[in-house]
């Protein structure tokens, strides 16, 4: 019989390693990075679902690490070229990958040949040894100004499980996540995930790597009722806080993540809201 008493089993079982990651690497663009989700608390001004998830990983794992190498506007290629070697720099043994939405949108992208490019991509991470998480796309059905990519990140999802098959990598299946289509899962400019949204995502992703976790889903509150004169001064509002300045980027060829660098290009401790004091 163990000598230890109920309460103290109870304890070591919580506090017990329930995965075999110590240091987890995130590669992205402003979904990884955590736009939508602001916390002045967390490095960058933005916590996310990474974080989230690198929070709950941490309990119980007093030696584990977390770097996020993301950055907010950054095409597929741009990912490759910036992120991939710092990341195995780090050696990870969890590495997520998501890439490819900021092309997908764009009217003229092929997800033929982003897949092409992840599949590159994946590969030199697959040497590593590391678990490999990667991320279909939403559906974002109607949604203002992506809605008519729908049919593209359809065909990206395709070929990323095609992809994650032939890496054996595990996929976090966001296209599945029907919560998602509630507006209250997005942010203000309808591009980026609410926290409601980011927590979300995060439980989704443990759930994928079949980790036990904390983030218990979250009711969001009843939006209130609106006649289709106040959606449309909404949508006025949206238009020109968020629709303009985004259509001018990229008539600019300018990007959201130009002189910005990446919240935690070092692996070390999470410290965050999710965890213990």
């Amino acid at each position: 019989m163990s000598n230890l008493s109920r309460s103290e089993a109870d304890a070591s079982a919580e506090t017990a390693p329930s995965h075999p990651w110590s240091r987890f690497v995130a590669l992205g663009d402003s979904f990884t990075e955590g736009i939508g989700d602001p916390d002045p608390d967390s490095p960058g001004g933005y916590r996310g679902w990474a974080d989230r998830v690198a929070e709950e990983l941490s309990r119980g794992h007093e030696d584990f690490a977390y770097a996020n190498l993301a950055i907010r506007g950054r095409l597929l290629q741009q990912i490759i070229d910036e992120q991939l070697d710092p990341a195995l720099a780090l050696n990870p043994d969890l590495i997520s990958f998501c890439a490819g939405g900021n092309d997908v949108i764009r009217p003229t992208s092929d997800p033929d040949a982003l897949a092409e490019k992840i599949d590159v991509a994946i590969a030199k991470l697959a040497v590593s040894g590391a678990t490999i998480v990667l991320f279909t796309a939403p559906d974002i059905g109607d949604t203002p100004v992506i809605g008519s990519a729908r049919g593209r990140a359809a065909i990206y999802n395709e070929n990323l499980r095609t992809v994650a098959a032939r890496h054996d990598a595990i996929i976090a299946d966001m296209w599945a996540l029907r919560q998602l289509k509630d507006p209250r899962m997005w942010a203000e400019d309808r591009l980026h995930f609410s926290p409601l949204g980011h927590h979300t995502v995060a439980a989704m992703v443990l759930d994928a790597l079949n980790v036990e976790h904390r983030l218990h889903p979250e009711i969001p509150k009843p939006l209130p009722p609106k006649n289709w004169r106040t959606a449309r001064a909404e949508d006025l509002v949206w238009a020109r806080q968020h629709l303009v300045p985004w259509v001018l980027r990229r008539l600019r060829h300018r990007s959201s993540g130009d002189g910005i660098s990446a919240k935690r290009p070092t692996a070390g401790p999470i410290f965050g809201p999710g965890m213990p004091p």
